[in-house]
């Protein structure tokens, strides 16, 4: 592993690489707690039925979303069980996608899905009310403005984008669920990514820290207005650990930043 610059197209080829050879481990691990049919945003268990960030269940009803990184689709998933009108979900893995079918078929909760890089969607312009993304394809795009701008640009004018991310104040500290992960070891302001690369030295991981600054200017540059910054506090009920994420540091340090923002005005 190293810290190195990676571009575009190489972090797209990572990402593919990585999901296909990984989703079914990840799947195995992570399914129960992510649900079939269920939005959870982040490891802290914060979920949108509770928080509501995507905006009150009645609108959402006749609404048009796109889920951005969807995965196996859990979250669009349940947005077509509490009746939203059309959800689409694009992955860049397609045995991500493969897993998604699965649950359709087990759940009885289809979901359109797509393999598409997030970095092109294929999609026309102003076609969507709401774009989501929960830790889906924004931690792993290298320009944070190229990857909103893209997405606000399938938005509708005063359509909504949230989307989760590790929290970037975690770049400073190891990615370690223990008491070695308590303390700053790295620049938080070291933006070079995260790159796993395999014998030839090729990447096959690759994961992009952008600062809350980084994404503040993000988020305007797409012609996006920030209307609220969530920090999901560590429940004391939840004992689940995932990789970095543990309730010893969950409760000392931020571990997700959900962004909410509006296309073009206030909500």
């Amino acid at each position: 592993m190293a810290r190195r610059p990676a571009g575009s197209e190489e972090s797209a080829r990572a990402g593919r690489t990585w999901w296909e050879r990984s989703a079914d481990d990840y799947q195995a691990e992570h399914g129960a707690f992510l649900g079939d049919v269920s939005f959870v945003w982040g490891p802290e268990g914060l979920d949108e039925a509770q928080a509501r960030l995507l905006g009150d269940p009645k609108w959402l009803r006749g609404r048009r979303v796109l889920e951005v990184g969807c995965g196996a689709g859990q979250c669009g998933r349940w947005l077509r069980s509490v009746g939203v009108a059309e959800v689409v979900g694009v992955d860049v893995s397609f045995r991500q996608l493969q897993h998604s079918r699965r649950i359709d078929a087990d759940s009885g909760h289809p979901l359109a899905v797509t393999q598409a890089d997030a970095q092109r969607l294929p999609f026309a312009d102003a076609v969507f009310d709401v774009a989501c993304s929960a830790y889906g394809a924004f931690p792993f795009l290298p320009v944070a403005e190229a990857a909103l701008i893209e997405t606000a640009r399938v938005l509708r004018p005063e359509g909504r984008l949230v989307f989760s991310v590790s929290h970037p104040v975690r770049w400073g500290f190891p990615d370690d669920p223990g008491e070695n992960g308590l303390t700053a070891r790295e620049s938080y302001f070291d933006r070079r990514p995260y790159v796993e690369e395999d014998a030839a030295g090729r990447a096959v991981y690759v994961e992009h820290h952008h600062t809350l600054g980084d994404w503040v200017r993000a988020i305007t540059a797409a012609g996006l207005c920030l209307v609220d910054l969530v920090e999901p506090e560590w429940p004391e009920d939840n004992e689940h650990v995932w990789g970095g994420w543990s309730p010893l540091r969950g409760r000392l340090l931020p571990g997700t930043a959900i962004f909410v923002a509006t296309k073009g005005t206030r909500r």
